[in-house]
């Protein structure tokens, strides 16, 4: 079994905890440091106090997005209308009718 690393979830990566009490939800990295991925959901966790979650338990959604200009509003709204099933890799989650 390979060790994931945080090269492996860049920042804007949308990812699934799969382990905790946040088990199943799907948050933003927006930092990282060592082993440890920094990650907001825009509602209980907000960008200006994320949650430090090991790059064990989380794994990425094969979709980023740009960090720019986020806000916890537009944070929610994407994380509230994110489908795994019907996302493309080349869509814009922060465009379109997330908004």
């Amino acid at each position: 079994m390979t060790e994931k690393s945080v090269v492996d979830i860049p920042i804007g990566s949308v990812v699934l905890a799969n382990a905790g009490r946040d088990k199943g939800r799907y948050f933003v990295a927006v930092a990282a440091s060592g082993g440890f991925v920094y990650i907001a959901d825009g509602k209980e966790r907000k960008l200006e106090k994320p949650k430090r979650k090991n790059i064990k338990h989380i794994s990425p959604a094969g979709v980023n997005i740009s960090t720019d200009e986020l806000t916890n509003r537009k944070l929610r709204r994407l994380i509230q209308g994110f489908d795994p099933n019907h996302v493309t890799a080349d869509q814009n989650l922060l465009d379109g009718e997330v908004f």
